[in-house]
């Protein structure tokens, strides 16, 4: 498929980037991040490369769950801004090349907000009806915690309503009622006000959720897939251009249905989470087997929909798709400490400390997670290699504020630091020894190996747009694989082990390859040996390799 065909999927071949305005920078100094803040870093956001800004939740919230209790849809939090400052970031962002999207948080709102103060306080209010109740609180095995041993069930009983109501989250989260026409008619309204304001799209938070109707008493037999097929053509005539990133953390036989029938009519993207937590088993076992495998088992998507990778994000690092065992093992190396795990399933901690600050492993992560299949999303403060503050609870020991010089208050506030929404990291990866000032001054610094990798992978649409396939090769620890795309081949090779190797990829169907061509770090062309390329890789290695074809012309 040639450009032609494929210059409007401007989310195929980009890079998102995941922040939280209250943790990126405190421009009015209160302790918490803002939008003005925002706006004073879209350079640096755009210098590094960045084609999307994915802003977690900015909605007014009692913050119970970090913003994703959200009191009212259609508003900024008076903490961080404005409607006017939230239509200056996407502007400003769009003259800088970047679109926005922005968390979608449909599945519940919080427990103030006044639709469901209205709910419990009239029985006859039409409210009532836009939440999930029951007399008696429902004995079933399939709903399920999702964060278990914090939520009591997800079934709490309200004495104003005199009735439970379910949440599938947190008991200050009712679910919204999804089967309630009225319900899906306002998130359509939701979803066309932010477009009205110029975002591109939405992350949709907790899909299989959202379209869940288990516990829905007298639910009508209505197909989940049908809606968000409905939505997906509004958004769409809405604003061309937008997309649906989804949070569908299924096995990959599972996920395929979110994507839509063979067209793709309903996620434009979905969140990679089989192939992500078999990068950390091989990373675990320095045994790239198991990432092989799960490449294996993704199923084909249609032209109209991509893969979203990724390493790190702002949850726990979840592992609920391996064994007990696989899971024992990427805890045993990564996160023995009770305390660096979380709900028994994933770790909370950031990449750079699991691997003990080992630069060329985490380079090696990195560079495989943007030669995958697929659109790669960075979590902030991974372009410099940020770690984690075990000190804060739960999910939030990896959302502390973006780290921007070692001045006091790491130059993301003024503030006094009990004024701080939370604290910074201290210990290794404290600001003093982790900052952006510090590493845009040394050209060898990860910050500026990012901007290299970034605006390298834009530079290879191979990787979002063309057809992949792994190939095999004698070394347990290398991952090899390549991508085809409008007449172009480009190979990815990475060492998961820490002693370097040697190998020979042979190349099928390229028989009028002439060499290759190193896209990372400038090196003379390759020699090919009839279809066989040799390569040596140091520990943890990495290449990538544009195959030259005899009388093709190449890009620089």
């Amino acid at each position: 498929m040639s450009i032609a065909f494929t210059s409007d999927q401007w989310w195929k071949n980009g890079v998102v980037y995941c922040l939280d305005v209250q943790t990126f920078l405190d421009e009015d100094g209160d302790g918490v991040g803002d939008l003005v803040g925002l706006i004073h870093r879209i350079d640096y956001l755009a210098g590094i490369g960045v084609s999307t800004l994915w802003l977690m939740p900015f909605y007014p919230t009692p913050d119970q769950d970090d913003g994703y209790d959200v009191s009212d849809f259609y508003g900024v939090d008076p903490r961080l801004g404005t409607l006017g400052e939230f239509v200056e970031v996407v502007r400003t962002a769009r003259d800088r090349g970047m679109r926005v999207i922005v968390d979608l948080v449909v599945n519940h709102t919080s427990d103030q907000h006044p639709w469901f103060q209205a709910a419990r306080s009239d029985p006859n209010s039409p409210y009532r009806d836009w939440y999930v109740w029951a007399d008696e609180r429902p004995e079933d095995p399939d709903l399920t915690e999702t964060f278990p041993g914090d939520q009591g069930g997800v079934w709490s009983f309200d004495r104003k309503a005199r009735q439970y109501y379910l949440h599938r989250f947190y008991k200050h989260q009712p679910d919204l009622n999804i089967a309630n026409p009225a319900v899906r008619e306002e998130i359509a309204r939701i979803v066309g006000f932010w477009l009205q304001l110029g975002v591109s799209g939405f992350r949709v938070d907790a899909v299989p959720f959202l379209i869940e109707l288990n516990g829905i008493d007298g639910a009508p037999s209505i197909d989940p897939h049908r809606y968000l097929k409905d939505l997906r053509s509004f958004v769409e005539r809405r604003h061309g251009e937008a997309v649906l990133l989804g949070e569908v953390n299924l096995a990959p036989k599972d996920q395929r249905a979110f994507f839509g029938d063979e067209d793709g009519d309903e996620l434009n993207l979905v969140f990679n989470f089989s192939v992500m937590q078999r990068i950390y088993l091989a990373l675990a076992r320095q045994d790239a087997t198991p990432v092989e495998r799960a490449l294996a088992d993704l199923p084909g998507v249609p032209f109209d929909s991509q893969w979203a990778t990724f390493l790190r994000n702002h949850d726990e690092l979840t592992l609920d798709q391996l064994s007990d065992d696989e899971r024992q093992e990427i805890f045993e190396a990564f996160g023995p400490d009770p305390g660096m795990q979380l709900y028994g399933r994933g770790l909370r901690r950031r990449l750079p400390p699991m691997l003990d600050g080992d630069q060329q492993r985490i380079r090696m992560a990195y560079s495989l997670l943007f030669s995958l299949p697929g659109t790669p999303v960075l979590f902030y403060g991974e372009e410099i290699g940020m770690g984690e503050n075990l000190d804060l609870a739960d999910r939030l020991a990896v959302r502390t504020p973006m780290q921007w010089s070692d001045e006091p208050g790491a130059g993301f506030s003024t503030a006094e630091a009990k004024r701080f929404a939370r604290p910074v990291t201290e210990g290794e990866y404290r600001p003093l020894a982790v900052n952006v000032a510090a590493q845009r001054r040394d050209p060898g610094s990860l910050l500026n190996w990012f901007e290299r990798l970034i605006r390298r992978r834009r530079e290879t649409p191979e990787f979002g747009l063309g057809t992949w396939s792994v190939i095999a090769n004698d070394q347990p620890a290398v991952l090899a694989h390549r991508c085809d795309w409008d007449g172009s081949t480009v190979v990815a090779a990475h060492n998961f082990g820490a002693d370097p190797c040697r190998l020979d990829l042979v190349l099928d169907d390229l028989e009028d390859a002439v060499g290759a061509d190193d896209l990372l770090d400038g090196s003379p062309e390759h020699s090919l040996d009839g279809p066989r390329l040799p390569l040596t890789l140091e520990r943890y290695g990495y290449r990538w390799l544009r195959i030259r074809r005899d009388g093709q012309r190449l890009p620089p």
